[in-house]
């Protein structure tokens, strides 16, 4: 650390000289989260331990049209930053010069993180105000890593579930991520490739994301119009295309004209194929895309064409601005016979609700006594109030296997099988307030990813994140949930001691 000096409380530090390629996550966060732990250290109150939630408000999309579910993502991102968050030489030089007291700077330049990570498994379906992540630690590894989290569960999770929305309205079919150049930056093109596999898409553009992440998130791509445009003729780009990948054919057919030029190129490379390989059916042209026009008169009059010339194996890919509403229609109201489908700047900015608005509240403190007491961020509708105290969450399925309750609890609070449980909405505007449910089959959602400072879960592979999504979609969540349209709400509810807990708090902060 640069030197310092500390008499008469002013504290003189050697100009900080900014350095362009560093990068540190620890400092990539807000400058008051800095301010409240630095004052937190010279309280004295460094060891105290905190609870943290992570939660949302309601699901992504347009205002009035929130889908009826999300996907909890970036729980291993989020993991790996805990296990790796320190504070080197530089970062500490920069707090000095920011006005950080010494010993609170001293303190961090040996600082390990040490806290509890508790979450949903990475890929659970998730509803609103229910804890994606909580965090137990003192006010250091709690407060100062609030911006780095939300960053990475709230992106994550934003596209992870609009992925899997895009999926769903193809109807289930082979979606590639191809928005790279059209993401927030390089970061967001990176992760987000990731996010889009686990939502379901079978490949990336971005070839850094299949390095970093492996051959669960594989690059994908042929040529764009430029190759096309560099040879004297189309037929002359196409086949030199097929004599170089003779076993991955896939024409850009719109560079010129999709019915007078594309397709009649196409069916000639094609034919040229069959002769030059005539033993071996795998050396064809496997698809073509149209990124221009109407797609759907495009595909229909391209499956006659190629179905007339003996070619139904010619499948037909298309891109050009999709997304999740045009997708459905494409497939469903229109009928068109597209086969894949490649979706850029909709998919990697979540274009229709580019926020996705997870928060990271207070919710109890560790105080002298040896009690956890809760704390409560205090809005001026009960409503609106955040769910106080250290919970645990479940949910609740019906004898079908479907998710049909999630229930916030006290950590320590036992939820009986077969025994009756008076619950309540947290949404306490719900006419429904307070009912009786009889759980039989009850699973805890937030599992330990890391307790005093170590890792204790084994993490999942992308592919098994990516089928653990799938198969709560299709098998455990109702199916009204998933309407693109006035979906079903799926019911997140309070036990009595919470309920009771949150109520009371809020009486006696409103007198």
């Amino acid at each position: 650390m640069a030197n310092v000096t500390n008499k008469d409380a002013n504290i003189k530090v050697f100009p900080f000289v900014p350095q362009k390629n560093y990068r540190n996550d620890a400092l990539n966060t807000d400058f008051y989260e800095f301010t409240m732990a630095n004052g937190l250290f010279l309280l004295g109150k460094k060891d105290t331990q905190l609870v943290f939630d992570c939660f949302f408000r309601k699901n992504p999309g347009p205002e009035g049209q929130e889908t009826g579910y999300s996907i909890s993502a970036g729980q291993e991102q989020l993991t790996d930053f805990l296990l790796n968050y320190h504070f080197d030489e530089t970062a500490c030089d920069y707090l000095l010069y920011k006005g950080m007291h010494p010993d609170f700077v001293s303190y961090l330049s040996t600082y390990q993180w040490k806290g509890d990570m508790y979450a949903m498994p990475e890929g659970t379906v998730a509803y609103p105000n229910e804890p994606m992540v909580r965090i137990k630690c003192d006010p250091i590894g709690a407060i100062l890593i609030e911006t780095y989290l939300l960053q990475t569960m709230n992106f994550n999770s934003l596209i992870t579930t609009k992925a899997t929305r895009i999926v769903q309205a193809t109807g289930n079919g082979n979606v590639m991520e191809f928005g790279g150049r059209r993401a927030q930056g390089a970061s967001a093109s990176l992760t987000g490739a990731r996010a889009a596999i686990l939502g379901g898409c079978s490949g990336t553009a971005n070839c850094l994301a299949e390095v970093v992440y492996g051959p669960e998130v594989p690059g994908r791509g042929t040529v764009a119009h430029a190759w096309i445009q560099f040879f004297p003729s189309e037929y002359e780009a196409f086949k030199a295309l097929a004599d170089i990948y003779p076993d991955n054919v896939s024409l850009l057919i719109d560079t010129y004209n999709i019915f007078e030029s594309g397709a009649i190129n196409t069916i000639k490379v094609d034919d040229y194929l069959i002769q030059k390989y005539p033993n071996d059916p795998n050396k064809r042209v496997k698809s073509v895309r149209i990124d221009s026009g109407d797609l759907a008169y495009g595909a229909k009059r391209l499956r006659k064409i190629f179905d007339k010339a003996g070619k139904p194996y010619i499948k037909i890919i298309v891109s050009n601005g999709l997304k999740e509403q045009s997708i459905h229609s494409l497939r469903f109201e229109q009928n068109a016979p597209i086969d894949g489908w490649g979706v850029g700047e909709n998919l990697i900015t979540a274009s229709d609700c580019p926020v996705f608005g997870g928060v990271y509240k207070l919710v109890a403190v560790l105080e002298e006594d040896g009690l956890w007491h809760a704390k409560m961020k205090c809005s001026d509708t009960l409503e609106k109030a955040i769910i106080p105290g250290y919970k645990m969450l479940y949910r609740v399925y019906d004898e079908d296997g479907k998710g049909y309750l999630d229930l916030i609890a006290m950590e320590d609070e036992v939820i009986e099988l077969g025994k009756p449980i008076k619950v309540y909405t947290t949404d306490l505007t719900d006419t429904r307030r307070e009912y009786t449910i009889t759980p039989n089959v009850i699973k805890p959602l937030l599992v330990p990813y890391i307790v005093d400072g170590k890792l204790v879960r084994d993490m999942p592979s992308v592919t098994e994140i990516r089928d653990y999504i799938k198969d709560q979609l299709e098998n455990q969540v109702w199916e009204e949930e998933l309407r693109s349209t006035y979906p079903h709400r799926h019911f997140v509810d309070m036990t009595e001691r919470v309920y009771q807990l949150r109520l009371d708090m809020y009486q006696k902060l409103h007198g």
